[in-house]
C-alpha cells in the first residue's frame, strides 16, 4: 500500500512559535478580493449616501477688538496702580457666558422651533435639492420644496416647554393646532392669534404656503434650552497673540439664523461693555460727591484756626527751612490722602490680598515712613515756628485735596457723557456660501479606507474562524493516510454545484468575477462564457479524460490497488464527515477509471435519501436500492449499464421512511455478497458520517472505507468526530483523501505540494 500526497519538498517550512505569516495572510486576501471588493463598494456608497443625506452646516465668523482701557478716570485712574489690563481670555469667558449668550439668543428669536414634516430619511435631502410635491405625495402629510409657513409669536404654558406641537393645515388661511398627543386643541386662522387655555397657548400664524394636510412641528424653548443650543454651537479664539482681536464663530444649518444669532451676539456684548464702562464711572463719581462737601468742610476749619492763630501771634512769618519742610509735607499728606480715596474705591471691587491692593497699601507704608521723619524734625523747631507750620499744613493740603476733588468730579461727568466702551466691533457676521460639512471627499475617502479594512476584517476573522484542512500534514496529524489530493477543475465545479446544498454560494462568488470578465472581453471582441454544454452534466473521466482531476483519480486507483489487496473482501466505501464534499464526484469517477483499467465495477448508490448517482449517467432515481430492497424489483432489473463498458451502477431509488432499518436487513446483506463475487470492485457511496448512521451500517460489510475531506471545508475536529463515530461502530477508516484542492494564492503560497503538484499537463503528441 503506497499513500499518495508524500512530495514534501515544497512545503512551507512550519514555525516552531506563533509567528504571524504575513505573505500567508496577503495570499489569503488575494483569494477572497471579491468579498473585500464587494464590502469596501457597500460601505462607499453607505458613507455616500449619508454624505448625500446629511444636513449641511455652514459657518458664520465676526470680529471684535478689546481696546486698552482710555485714561477716562482723571488722575485717579487705576492704570497709576498697576492695575492690569482686561485680558482677551477674560473676554471670552464673558462673550461665552449665559448672561450674554441668553439676551442674544432672546434677540435673535431662538426661543420658536419651526420643524417641517419631511418624507422619512430621504425627504429633507430632496427638499434642500428643490424637490417639488411628487404625484403619489399629492394628499400626505410631508413637506416639499415650497411649502411653508411663518409663525410671529408662540407662548406656551411652562409645561409645554420644549415639547413640541403640530400644526396641521387645513388652507391657506386656517389650521388646526395638536398637542403632543395628537389632540386637537383648536383651529385658528392666519393673521389672527390663536388662544387655548387649557393648556395655556397663543400662537400668531402670519402666513401658510402650504397645501392641505401639511404638518409643522413647533417648539417653544425654553431659556435654559435656547441658551444651551447656543452656546453649543459657539466659540471664540484669540487671533493673533496679545492683539486683542478676538474671532466669534457660530455653525449650524440655517444660514439666515446664523447671521443674525451671530451679530445679536456682538451687539449684546458691544452694549453690555458699554454700560459696564458707563457703571464705574457712575459710581466713582457718586462717591466722588458725597466726599467733596466733607474736603471743604474741612479746608474751612483749617484756614480758620490758622487766621486765629496769627491773629494772637501777631502775624508770624515762616524761616526758609521751616518752609521747606511745610512743603514737603504737604506733598506727602496729598499723596496720602489720594492714596485713601484710591483705597475706599478698591475695597468696593477688590480684597487686600488683590495685587493692585498690596501695591497701594506698599506705597502708603513707604509715604507714612517719611512724614514720620519729618515730623520728628518738626519737634525739633521753636514752638511758634511749629505750631504756624502744622496750621499752614493744614490749610494747604485740604486747599490741594479739594481742587483734586472739584477737578475729578467735572472730568468724571465728562467721561460719563462720553463713555464708548473698548470693545469695537471690526466685522460683522458673514456666512460662508459653501458648508463646512458634511465633508464629501473627505467621507468617501474614510468609506473606502473603511470598507477596505472591514473587508479585511471579515476575510482574516471568517479564516480564522473557518480554518478546513488545507494540508495533508493535518491529516496525518489526525491518524490517517492520505491517498490521494483532487484538485478542483472547472468541470468538477459545475458538476459538484449542480448538486451541493452550497451551489448557491459558489455561484455567485464565481459569477461576480465571470460577468466582469465578460464585460471585459465583449468590449476587446473576445467571446465570453459558453453556456453549459450537455457533457458538463455527466461523468468527468468520460467527459475529459486528461482533466487533472481524473490524473489525480488514477494515482488513487493505482493506491487503491493495493489497498484493496489486503481487505476481505472486494468492496469499498466512501464516506465524508458532512454533505457536500465530493464523495459521489469521486465515487462515479473513480468507478470509471477502474473500468477504463479492465475491471468489472459496480457502482452502488447507498445514499436512500440524497443520493443523486443516476444523474451523472441521465438516469433516474426510482426502481434502485431501495426498491430493490423492499422486494418490488428484481436483481436484474436493479443493475444498470452506461456508455463505459465494464461499468454498471445502482441507483438509490425511491425515498423510503427508513433508510437505515433498510440496509441493516439480511437481504442487503445477500446483495452484496452476490454483486461481490460477480464484479471486481464494488464501490458504495454512503451518506454523511456525522449525518446519518447509514455509514456505520455498510462499513460493517465492506473490506475498505475512505474518508472524503474536502479542502478548507472539513476542519480537523468535524473530521475526528466522523471517525470516532465509524470506530465506534466497528468500523476501520483505511485513509481518507483530499478533495477539491483550489487553485488560489494562499494554497500556493502555504502549500505549494498540493496542487502546485498538479499544477503542469503532459498530453499526447497529436501528430
Amino acid at each position: 500500500m503506497t499513500p499518495v500526497a508524500q512530495n514534501n519538498e515544497h512545503k512551507r517550512p512550519q514555525s516552531a512559535d506563533d509567528e504571524i505569516d504575513l505573505g500567508y495572510l496577503l495570499a489569503v486576501c488575494l483569494d477572497n478580493k471579491w468579498l473585500i471588493i464587494i464590502i469596501t463598494v457597500l460601505v462607499t456608497l453607505a458613507g455616500y449616501a449619508y454624505a448625500w443625506l446629511a444636513t449641511p452646516v455652514y459657518r458664520a465668523d465676526a470680529l471684535l477688538q478689546v481696546e486698552q482701557r482710555q485714561n477716562n478716570l482723571g488722575s485717579l485712574d487705576m492704570a497709576l496702580l498697576g492695575q492690569e489690563q482686561t485680558a482677551s481670555t477674560t473676554q471670552s469667558e464673558i462673550l461665552r457666558s449665559r448672561m450674554i449668550m441668553g439676551q442674544a439668543a432672546q434677540q435673535a428669536g431662538l426661543d420658536l422651533v419651526v420643524n417641517p414634516h419631511y418624507f422619512p430619511v430621504i425627504g429633507e435631502a430632496m427638499v434642500r435639492r428643490g424637490r417639488t410635491r411628487p404625484d403619489w405625495s399629492q394628499d400626505s402629510e410631508y413637506v416639499w420644496a415650497g411649502d411653508s409657513i411663518n409663525v410671529d409669536e408662540l407662548r406656551v404654558e411652562d409645561l409645554l416647554l420644549g415639547r413640541s406641537l403640530t400644526l396641521k393645515v387645513i388652507n391657506e388661511q386656517s389650521y388646526q393646532l395638536l398637542d403632543t398627543n395628537g389632540q386637537l386643541l383648536g383651529t385658528g386662522v392666519t393673521g389672527e392669534l390663536f388662544r387655548s387655555e387649557t393648556p395655556f397657548v397663543e400662537l400668531l400664524v402670519a402666513r401658510i404656503t402650504a397645501p392641505a394636510k401639511v404638518e409643522f412641528n413647533l417648539i417653544k424653548r425654553s431659556d435654559v434650552q435656547m441658551t444651551s443650543n447656543l452656546q453649543g454651537r459657539f466659540s471664540v479664539a484669540s487671533r493673533g497673540r496679545d492683539t486683542g482681536i478676538l474671532e466669534l464663530t457660530l455653525t449650524g444649518p440655517d444660514r439666515a439664523e446664523l447671521q443674525r444669532s451671530l451679530n445679536a451676539i456682538s451687539d449684546v456684548y458691544l452694549v453690555q461693555n458699554i454700560n459696564r464702562q458707563a457703571a464705574e464711572a457712575e459710581s466713582r463719581l457718586e462717591f466722588l460727591e458725597q466726599q467733596t462737601p466733607i474736603i471743604q468742610g474741612d479746608l474751612n476749619s483749617a484756614e480758620n484756626r490758622l487766621n486765629e492763630y496769627r491773629a494772637t501771634q501777631d502775624s508770624v512769618d515762616l524761616s526758609f527751612e521751616t518752609r521747606t519742610m511745610l512743603e514737603r509735607l504737604v506733598s506727602l499728606e496729598t499723596e496720602l490722602n489720594a492714596l485713601q480715596i484710591q483705597e475706599s474705591d478698591l475695597a468696593q471691587r477688590f480684597t487686600p490680598s488683590h495685587p493692585s491692593y498690596r501695591s497701594l497699601l506698599e506705597k502708603r507704608s513707604q509715604l507714612q515712613g517719611e512724614q514720620a521723619r519729618l515730623e520728628a524734625q518738626v519737634n525739633n523747631l521753636p514752638e511758634t515756628q511749629r505750631q504756624v507750620l502744622r496750621l499752614n499744613r493744614d490749610v494747604e493740603v485740604s486747599q490741594q485735596i479739594y481742587m483734586q476733588m472739584l477737578n475729578a468730579t467735572q472730568e468724571l461727568r465728562i467721561a460719563r457723557a462720553g463713555t464708548v466702551g473698548n470693545v469695537r466691533i471690526l466685522d460683522r457676521a458673514l456666512v460662508g456660501l459653501d458648508p463646512i460639512a458634511p465633508r464629501t471627499n473627505l467621507i468617501l475617502v474614510i468609506s473606502l479606507m473603511a470598507g477596505v479594512m472591514l473587508g479585511l476584517m471579515v476575510v482574516l476573522i471568517r479564516h480564522m474562524l473557518h480554518r478546513g484542512v488545507s494540508s495533508v500534514e493535518e491529516l496525518q496529524a489526525l491518524g490517517l493516510q492520505v491517498y490521494a489530493t483532487i484538485p478542483l477543475s472547472e468541470r468538477q465545479l459545475k458538476i459538484f454545484d449542480r448538486f451541493s446544498n452550497k451551489k448557491t454560494k459558489r455561484r455567485l462568488q464565481s459569477a461576480l468575477g465571470k460577468t466582469l470578465g465578460d464585460r471585459v472581453n465583449k468590449a476587446l471582441g473576445k467571446p465570453g462564457n459558453r453556456r453549459h454544454s450537455d457533457d458538463d452534466y455527466g461523468v468527468l473521466a468520460l467527459i475529459d479524460p486528461a482533466d487533472l482531476a481524473i490524473e489525480a483519480l488514477r494515482s488513487l486507483r493505482t493506491s487503491l490497488h493495493f489497498a484493496m489487496l489486503e481487505a476481505s473482501n472486494n468492496r469499498l466505501m466512501l464516506t465524508g464527515p458532512s454533505p457536500a464534499v465530493g464523495k459521489s464526484f469521486i465515487s462515479t469517477n473513480l468507478a470509471a477509471i477502474c473500468a477504463q483499467a479492465g475491471q468489472r465495477v459496480l457502482l452502488i448508490d447507498a445514499d436512500l435519501r440524497k443520493g443523486h448517482i443516476h444523474r451523472s449517467f441521465a438516469g433516474v432515481s426510482e426502481r434502485g436500492l431501495s426498491d430493490y430492497l423492499v422486494g418490488d424489483i428484481t436483481l436484474r432489473q436493479l443493475i444498470r449499464t452506461t456508455e463505459q463498458d465494464g461499468l454498471e451502477y445502482v441507483s438509490r431509488g425511491t425515498a423510503p421512511p427508513n433508510p437505515s432499518e433498510l440496509l441493516m436487513t439480511q437481504r442487503f446483506n445477500q446483495f452484496l455478497e452476490q454483486v461481490g463475487e460477480q464484479y471486481d470492485l464494488v464501490i458504495i457511496d454512503t451518506p454523511p458520517a456525522l449525518a446519518v448512521t447509514d455509514s456505520a451500517v455498510v462499513g460493517k460489510q465492506v473490506g475498505a472505507t475512505l474518508m472524503i475531506t474536502r479542502f478548507r471545508e472539513n476542519n480537523p475536529k468535524e473530521i475526528e468526530r466522523a471517525l470516532q463515530q465509524l470506530e465506534a461502530a466497528g468500523v476501520t477508516v483505511k485513509g481518507c483523501i483530499l478533495n477539491a484542492i483550489e487553485r488560489s494564492a494562499s494554497s500556493y503560497y502555504g502549500y505549494g505540494y498540493g496542487y502546485g503538484y498538479y499544477h503542469y499537463a503532459y498530453k499526447s503528441d497529436e501528430k
